[in-house]
């Protein structure tokens, strides 16, 4: 191999799920480990790995999961190297040991297929946003790969009484746990610059995490709708 290449070869297999780079995951695919990504993610794999776009349990559980073409997940099936990216994003991998995350449907790349999972509505906040937000939770022991827009701030609300708040179009994923509230701002600077996107937040209190990318994407590209 050109050794000005070299750098970026494939590196030996140490988990499950592991980050090849900022911005691409590696799965260790094997039989019997099925895997669910977002559809369109794979870039490359290594063996014999088969893919079944819209399967009948993504159908059953995310009904409320609407997009042109159906639920945007995809389940992965075989033996090898499986690589995954969305569009240049940092890729996040998280080792959940019997806990739970709530992600931003947008935000969501890939999970093992034995998890529990489900959409959910975010409580208290139809008021704020219309229609009300949807999120992605997964749950049990397992992993689970997300993406944020550049590096992500992961806040931890437990450190004091404060609430913490963050930008809707900017949130990636928070422990479920958390309390959660809706907040306006009728200040007139929260008109100025790009928009109005700061006149609402979401206010997070309790013991657990917020996970904050350095981007408001509100392209709605995956996000979950009711």
């Amino acid at each position: 191999m050109n050794q000005q290449l070299a750098g970026y070869a494939p590196t030996p297999v140490t988990a499950r799920m592991e980050n090849h780079g900022h911005s691409m995951l590696k799965v260790a695919m094997a039989t019997g480990q099925d895997l669910y990504a977002r559809t369109g993610s794979m870039v490359a794999y290594e063996g014999f790995i088969q893919y079944e776009p819209n399967p009948p349990a993504v159908r059953q559980m995310a009904s409320q999961w609407i997009t042109g073409e159906g639920a945007p997940l995809m389940k992965c099936a075989g033996d090898g190297l499986l690589y995954l990216a969305d569009y240049g994003a940092d890729v996040v991998v998280i080792n959940l040991n019997n806990d739970s995350l709530s992600v931003n449907g947008t935000n969501l790349l890939a999970f093992d297929s034995h998890l529990t999972w489900g959409v959910e509505r975010v409580k208290g906040l139809a008021k704020f946003a219309g229609q009300g937000l949807w999120n992605v939770c997964v749950s049990g022991t397992g992993w689970v790969a997300i993406t944020s827009r550049g590096t992500p701030i992961v806040v931890d609300c437990g450190r004091g009484e404060d609430e913490t708040y963050v930008d809707p179009d900017a949130l990636v994923a928070w422990s479920p746990n958390l309390k959660v509230k809706g907040k306006r701002s009728f200040k007139a600077s929260s008109l100025i610059g790009r928009g109005s996107g700061e006149a609402f937040q979401m206010a997070f209190s309790g013991q657990g995490i917020v996970v904050v990318q350095p981007s408001e994407d509100s392209t709605d590209r995956l996000r979950v709708r009711n």
